[in-house]
């Protein structure tokens, strides 16, 4: 999928499910902390995501793993710049800037994103509205209690669902009174983002309530530790788990999966699709 489509997709009423493929170029990210550093390994496996289905590419070059800490703006630019240059040269599939920080995403856009994933909201820095209206980009609005240092300490909430859905209109209507087109907007409930492992599953038993305020919907439960702590299983053994939260979220009317294993999410939508979308038997 290249820009143009993915314009063409979000003006569209009958969306079609989009993979977007996790490339982290950190050392400390929860499951593929340090694979990807090199430049050339994460080029390759962008190519490979792509091969294997892969709608958008996400990058990110600081880990956003409950308790990490940050990194500067220098030492994010070094890990992702290069890797979009180089992804871009090869191919014209969409890439989306997974950072908080606008001078970032500004450099990110120049060398070739087209999306800007901001785990914030546009709350973390106030410039990041004015990098998103300056390259007419579609921004991801993602939910989350405190930052990645704090969010898993004791999240309490009294209501989870309207909360998150308050929050995120919140930031959207932000958004939109800033000069943001509609069309460009994608919210998040930020599964693992403050919330406990009872909270994701709710989240997304109840996706429904975030796809009907107007906006795509993007999940990202791929791995996550909800997953892990509920099958006692090692962060590179949770795919079915992955795959039956993409599906629920999906029948709920979900549309963008964030995921690290592309091909098996990818079949898993396509039979999920068909099978939602077929016509009943005459009896």
């Amino acid at each position: 999928m290249n820009i143009s489509e993915l314009n063409d997709w979000l003006l569209s009423e009958h969306q079609q499910p989009l993979i977007i493929g996790i490339l982290n170029v950190t050392p400390d990210s929860f499951t593929d902390g340090g694979k990807f550093l090199d430049h050339n390994t994460a080029v390759n496996h962008a190519m490979d995501m792509i091969d294997n289905g892969a709608d958008i590419i996400d990058i990110g070059g600081e880990s956003t793993r409950p308790f990490s800490d940050p990194v500067s703006e220098e030492e994010e630019l070094s890990r992702v710049i290069s890797v979009i240059q180089k992804i871009r040269e090869k191919t014209d599939i969409v890439i989306s800037i997974d950072t908080t920080k606008s001078v970032v995403a500004e450099k990110a856009c120049d060398a070739g994103a087209n999306i800007i994933n901001d785990i914030s909201a546009l709350s973390f820095d106030h410039h990041m509205i004015d990098t998103v209206n300056k390259y007419d980009c579609p921004i991801i609005l993602m939910h989350m209690v405190g930052n990645p240092k704090t969010m898993q300490k004791s999240p309490s909430y009294s209501n989870i669902i309207p909360q998150i859905t308050d929050h995120l209109l919140s930031r959207a209507n932000f958004a939109l009174s800033s000069g943001v087109k509609k069309h460009n907007i994608i919210l998040d409930p930020g599964i693992g983002f403050g919330k406990t492992v009872d909270d994701n599953f709710t989240i997304i038993n109840n996706m429904d309530k975030f796809t009907k305020l107007g906006y795509p919907v993007l999940i990202g439960a791929s791995r996550k530790s909800f997953i892990g702590k509920t099958l006692n299983a090692h962060e590179d053994d949770r795919i079915e788990g992955t795959i039956v939260s993409n599906i629920i979220a999906f029948d709920r009317g979900c549309k963008m999966f964030r995921v690290h294993d592309i091909k098996q999410a990818k079949r898993a939508l396509i039979i999920a699709n068909k099978i939602l979308n077929s016509n009943a038997l005459n009896t």
